[in-house]
């Protein structure tokens, strides 16, 4: 990998580790729906004029139904659950969590129609994953956050779900005006409650500081530079990075919200990464989510395990 591909890929390891401590900063002080709207609403004023450059966004309306289920499942709904559920799990937790997505991918690929077979690696991959997810969920649900919880595993479900229906429906809508367009969708939606809920006296420096980290950063700089790595290095060594996020999420907590580092942490995170790669080991290119070989320009989005927000 070249030396500008390593630093791509060193960027979007961190810039989509990073939000789960940002969105725990932003949500003591904002609501969910403010918080949300804010990182769509930038997110889209960058990404929009890029797509609508050269006329790309000519013809996506044929694409309606299929784009405006992967805004919701993808954006709309994941993005409010993360952000609800951090009010009450810390940042480093809810991490851990959402990287259990490639392994429930796995699951919902073969319920929905797919045809790729699962070798005993790869079902030794989703017993270790889930195993990692009960460590790490045991005591959260004894202690009180059994909905808290449930939301990011929800939101890991949410992305499981929303790159099968970017392959099976989407394959030929380039990423970029693709994610633009998802991105203005879910500003239209998160319009009237972030008004209805916008708060009374201006947030503090830090939390400005966390939602503006959200949006120009973890969402329009994040898609520019995942973008800008699939050219460099195509798009399965691109997708290498999701599985360092957990990493970065877990040490973010630790060093700047002093967020504890206990041993059922690392053993979860063990299990959880461990299992996440013999899950999603040797994938057949004859699926039905295969990866289609990805246009210039755009991003394959079949195999993208729990894209950080």
């Amino acid at each position: 990998m070249s030396r500008r591909g390593w630093g791509l890929f060193a960027m979007m390891s961190v810039i989509w580790g990073i939000p789960y401590l940002l969105i725990k900063v932003a949500v003591d002080e904002v609501s969910v729906p403010v918080l949300v709207f804010a990182r769509t609403a930038v997110g889209a004023a960058v990404l929009l004029p890029l797509a609508l450059y050269g006329g790309r966004l000519r013809g996506i309306l044929r694409h309606r139904r299929p784009l405006a289920a992967f805004a919701v499942i993808e954006i709309i709904v994941p993005w409010w659950l993360l952000s609800d559920a951090e009010r009450h799990l810390t940042s480093s937790m809810t991490g851990l969590l959402i990287a259990a997505s490639p392994i429930i991918a796995v699951i919902v690929e073969r319920l929905t129609g797919g045809t790729e077979r699962l070798s005993p690696l790869r079902w030794a991959g989703l017993a270790t994953g889930f195993a990692g997810v009960a460590v790490l969920a045991g005591p959260e649900l004894s202690g009180g956050s059994v909905w808290a919880t449930a939301e990011v595993l929800l939101a890991a479900a949410c992305y499981a779900v929303a790159p099968i229906i970017a392959a099976r429906r989407l394959r030929d809508v380039p990423s970029l005006p693709m994610t633009a367009v998802c991105l203005g969708l879910a500003v239209l939606v998160y319009t009237p409650p972030a008004i209805a809920t916008w708060p009374d006296a201006l947030p503090s420096g830090r939390a400005l500081a966390a939602l503006a980290g959200l949006a120009l950063v973890c969402t329009a700089l994040a898609f520019i530079v995942f973008f800008a790595l699939i050219r460099e290095v195509g798009a399965s060594r691109a997708l290498v990075f999701t599985y360092v996020n957990p990493a970065v999420a877990v040490t973010a907590g630790v060093v700047l919200l002093g967020e504890p580092l206990t041993a059922p942490t690392v053993m979860a995170f063990a299990l959880i990464l461990g299992g996440s790669v013999l899950a999603t080991a040797s994938r057949s290119t004859g699926g039905s989510a295969a990866a289609p070989a990805p246009a210039e320009g755009s991003a394959d989005l079949s195999d993208l395990p729990g894209r950080s927000r």
